[in-house]
């Protein structure tokens, strides 16, 4: 079988050079290749998360291994099988996911979804009037550690995650990197939250995720932490998680390989919704400084 010929769109964000080192780069380790893709193409443009000098950098990497950088959109998708999105900035997400839907090819949309639910909605809804094979997730949602705890206690209670708040150049940092810790928590404790109590201060955010049935689930992210985990809480079981950081772009890209291949996606567009609804629930919390109902629960 062939390799399916992949664009990326977008090189302000770190992940433009690590899949196509995990598809292609000679001197990649084989624990962490995944064979079937190649990155052929790859749209530059500047956003408020990058500059020239991390631009070039990048381009140089990606030329390196047989991948050609335009600045043209057109020309990026004009000889592939599939698009990965790969713009650091969310607030890009939909003017480019509406480009790549006029193509009607698969496309990979890496996290978070859009900036804000209004904008995650408006993308969920262009797939399905289009039929658009489409996924967005983070790489911690396959996290094999998060998996292994999620088959001890399948049906948690409680769940309680950590990870880092990070710093948005631009729009809301708990959006762009709260996104990585929230999908830990959609994972743990599936879609249906009702509303979140979610506060700030020097330390980071504090989220309490209300779900039906009395459960709950905490979310803490921290300032200047970079270590990712969390605990499951069941009724005969407790299972605690840290994750290996070191697999988890092997990991994902594998289940991206999948979805390529057979069009099916193994994260829902109910399910990233629901992420970027949790998000967006958190920030409006955070600013109004009360427990605020999800968009999908009013």
């Amino acid at each position: 079988m062939k390799d399916l010929k992949i664009a990326l769109i977008g090189l302000d964000t770190s992940h433009a050079i690590e899949f196509p080192r995990r598809m292609q780069a000679p001197d990649c380790e084989p624990e962490y290749r995944v064979d079937g893709l190649r990155t052929v193409s790859c749209m530059r443009f500047k956003t408020p998360f990058t500059n020239d000098v991390v631009l070039n950098e990048r381009q140089k990497q990606l030329e390196s291994w047989g991948v050609k950088v335009t600045a043209s959109f057109e020309e990026a998708v004009a000889d592939c099988d599939a698009i990965m999105i790969e713009i650091n900035d969310p607030a890009y997400h939909w003017d480019y996911f509406q480009k790549c839907a006029a193509l009607g090819k698969p496309v990979f949309l890496d996290k978070p979804l859009a900036e804000d639910f209004a904008a995650g909605r408006k993308i969920a809804d262009l797939a399905e009037a289009r039929q658009i094979k489409v996924m967005s997730c983070s790489s911690l949602r396959f996290s094999q550690n998060l998996e292994s705890a999620c088959s001890a206690v399948p049906q948690p209670f409680q769940a309680y995650c950590y990870g880092p708040l990070g710093a948005a150049p631009a729009g809301e940092s708990v959006v762009w990197y709260g996104v990585h810790s929230f999908e830990m928590m959609s994972r743990m404790m599936g879609r249906g939250a009702l509303q979140i109590d979610a506060r700030q201060d020097a330390s980071g955010v504090v989220a309490i995720v209300e779900y039906p049935g009395n459960r709950r689930g905490i979310v803490e992210l921290t300032n200047d932490a970079y270590a990712y985990g969390g605990t499951l809480r069941g009724k005969d079981a407790n299972q605690s998680y840290i994750v290996d950081g070191s697999m988890i772009y092997t990991e994902q890209l594998r289940i991206i390989r999948t979805f390529f291949q057979t069009g099916s996606a193994p994260v829902s567009m109910a399910d990233s919704l629901e992420v970027i609804d949790l998000l967006d629930t958190a920030v409006r919390s955070c600013k109004a400084g009360r427990p605020v109902k999800m968009n999908q629960a009013k």
